[in-house]
């Protein structure tokens, strides 16, 4: 008999090798709108959605952005992801982060080529490595949606595309009833997914997020810690692709 470690490291390696699988739990035209609280009080909204199709460097690429926009009297955040993610692997193309932070203004573009493993940040000359099967913060997103998830496992993925800040975890923690926008009630998995590096999933950032246990993966609430606190998205609500 296999001992259950081993048997889970397989598991986990087998999960690591395999691409996202399409038909995808989502399509153009999918939106999805948020409350963002910090802490206990109202920050703003946030949204995250599938613009389009567009062709980069000839290949077709779903066009992701995620959006949060809030603030108060002492402090604003305007923050925006776009990915450019193909359609047909699911691999990152190129990446988008524009953030504002009261009056500190940080833009990050990325070009990212798989097939020649590497990326460079635009306005800078390095090339970076990068693996085959790169994923960016956005499109991390909607890879979890797309891939097959048990309770209580960790998978290990060597797909984040700045190569030294591997690999992507996501733990699955339990499962969760939550109430959707339209009144139902659903079970959610509650994951924990984490990068070696700032944002969203950074392993400081205990991010969690809920997506619901079936077909749609339908993103519920997403949690994370920044600098200033702990933002909670709460989906408010959906626009489910035709």
């Amino acid at each position: 008999m296999i001992p259950l470690l081993v048997s889970i490291q397989i598991a986990m390696a087998a999960a690591a090798s395999r691409p996202a699988a399409g038909p995808y739990p989502f399509a153009v035209g999918e939106q999805f709108r948020y409350s963002a609280k910090l802490g206990m009080l109202k920050l703003g909204e946030a949204s995250m959605q599938v613009v389009s199709i567009d062709t980069v460097r000839g290949a077709e690429a779903f066009k992701f952005r995620f959006r949060l926009n809030g603030g108060n009297f002492i402090f604003r955040i305007d923050n925006v992801l776009e990915s450019w993610t193909t359609v047909a692997d699911f691999k990152s193309l190129r990446f988008r982060n524009d953030n504002k932070e009261n009056d500190k203004v940080r833009l990050s573009e990325y070009d990212i080529y798989p097939d020649s493993g590497f990326f460079r940040q635009r306005g800078r000359d390095a090339a970076h490595p990068t693996p085959s099967q790169p994923l960016d913060d956005a499109a991390i997103l909607y890879f979890v949606r797309s891939t097959p998830l048990e309770v209580g496992k960790q998978y290990r993925f060597e797909k984040y595309f700045k190569q030294d800040k591997n690999p992507l975890l996501v733990r699955v923690l339990k499962t969760e009833r939550m109430t959707l926008p339209d009144g139902t009630t659903v079970e959610c998995l509650v994951l924990n997914p984490v990068i070696d590096d700032r944002g969203m999933f950074a392993d400081r950032a205990e991010a969690r997020l809920w997506l619901t246990n079936d077909a749609r993966r339908i993103p519920v609430q997403i949690r994370s810690k920044y600098s200033f606190g702990t933002v909670t998205l709460r989906l408010e609500q959906m626009d489910l692709a035709d």
